[in-house]
């Protein structure tokens, strides 16, 4: 189904203001892609990003409806903020939250007055809302929600319209350490993941499905980002080899067209050794760096986590990365319910002795294990035992650990790692 099988017939188009409170310094593909259905649908849509812009109160009291884009924890908590300040403004317009965070939190959610939940595969949803509004009449359209919380149909996407956004050089920008900056561009290819990690917020959404973009859209969208000035590209799929024919075919042709062209990807460390022979192409083709959710050294933790992977792959992988020449970008879950502080030494001799200092972020010394609504880590009767009351406002279980000097590790490396980001921020 496209958006112009739910062209709107109405004489008054409906206004639409669609949020973005944070997508990690990138232009949002989850505004610029609905921006494009919603606009061939015949509504009026005003596109904001926060992280960049204020809330621009006039549109805001003119809307009929006020979509905020939530693919995150953090973009959610902002949300979550901006929603009171909307209701203050306009307390007719129809809220709705999107993205992957928004179905999990539905329950609270709704009690913040938030009226249509959409997940998963969400542009066909929010033109069916923006058609039952008109249908409705905007201003009676709150009744009960018609579209799926979740839906994860094969959607014929359009080219994202990004001209209501802030310019690419305001976002993001590639350091490549001579001096260079690279303007990024942000785009998507796929979208879920087929695999069923037991910590991951894609599960609960996706169950194990993925999702594509098609080639052509993702290729234009490129394409349309390269003339804004982007010379590094940023695909933001879950796993960019859960289909390795789709990405590997538009991976070549961007190089084709764009030789000087960089870009870096997210693939998990199991499709990085079953698909060793595809690193080569990435390097070749452009690719800078890999980001990959190792999580932790501990075989017992990554067993938890059901990663699909043991500390000796990963070790593989930094080996088969070195012998082709491309970059890793590992991240990790450095604080669990199962991290000791001997474990936590372990974990920093790790990082030095395998050589990878200077390839880890320094938040990843400090991120503490979150277990939303939905999480498979639940189905553990030991999770279950350990964890505290969901937290609503906070969009998690609560949990402490066994041994209250770990939790006091993790505040003091927090603290040290914001510290020194202020001071880098200072110079």
């Amino acid at each position: 189904m496209t958006a112009k099988d739910l062209l709107i017939t109405t004489e008054a188009a409906v206004n639409v203001v669609l949020v973005s409170t944070y997508e990690l310094g990138h232009q949002p593909f989850g505004l610029a892609s609905p921006s494009a259905w919603l606009k061939q649908a015949g509504a009026s849509v005003t596109c904001v990003d926060l992280a960049l812009q204020k809330l621009p109160e006039p549109s805001i009291a003119a809307a009929d409806l006020v979509a905020f884009y939530v693919p995150m924890h953090t973009a959610t908590r902002l949300a979550i903020r901006a929603l009171q300040r909307v209701k203050e403004i306009n307390a007719r317009a129809h809220l709705c939250c999107y993205g992957l965070y928004a179905p999990v939190n539905e329950g609270y959610l709704r009690k913040l007055g938030v009226r249509t939940i959409l997940g998963g595969e969400f542009e066909e949803g929010l033109v069916a809302l923006v058609k039952r509004l008109a249908a409705d009449g905007v201003r009676r359209g709150d009744g009960s929600q018609k579209e799926p919380v979740i839906s994860l149909g094969r959607q014929n996407f359009l080219l994202p319209d990004r001209s209501g956004l802030p310019e690419l050089s305001k976002y993001a920008y590639l350091n490549l350490g001579d001096g260079e900056r690279r303007t990024v561009g942000y785009t998507e290819a796929s979208r879920g993941c087929k695999h069923l990690c037991r910590h991951c917020p894609i599960v609960p959404v996706y169950e194990g499905r993925f999702r594509v973009v098609q080639q052509e859209v993702v290729l234009e969208d490129i394409r349309q980002q390269v003339a804004s000035g982007a010379r590094h590209i940023t695909f933001g799929d879950p796993d960019f080899f859960n289909g390795p024919r789709h990405a590997v075919a538009i991976i070549r042709e961007l190089h084709r067209e764009f030789p000087e062209l960089s870009y870096d990807v997210t693939i998990k460390i199991a499709h990085l050794l079953k698909r060793a022979e595809l690193l080569p192409v990435l390097r070749e083709t452009g690719c800078l760096f890999v980001t990959s959710a190792v999580e932790s050294f501990d075989d017992a933790v990554l067993e938890i986590f059901d990663k699909g992977h043991t500390r000796e792959d990963f070790e593989r992988v930094i080996e088969l990365f070195r012998q082709t020449g491309l970059a890793l970008n590992p991240t990790f879950v450095s604080f669990t319910p199962w991290t000791s502080l001997e474990g936590y030494q372990h974990f920093l001799a790790a990082i030095r002795d395998l050589d990878l200092v200077e390839n880890v972020a320094p938040i990843q010394y400090a991120i503490r294990l979150l277990i939303p609504e939905g999480s498979k880590l639940l189905e553990l009767a030991d999770v279950r035992h350990l964890v505290g009351r969901f937290d609503e406002a906070g969009l998690c279980y609560t949990w402490s650990h066994a041994d209250p000097l770990v939790d006091r590790l993790y505040e003091d490396v927090m603290a040290a790692v914001k510290a020194a980001g202020r001071e880098k921020k200072s110079r």
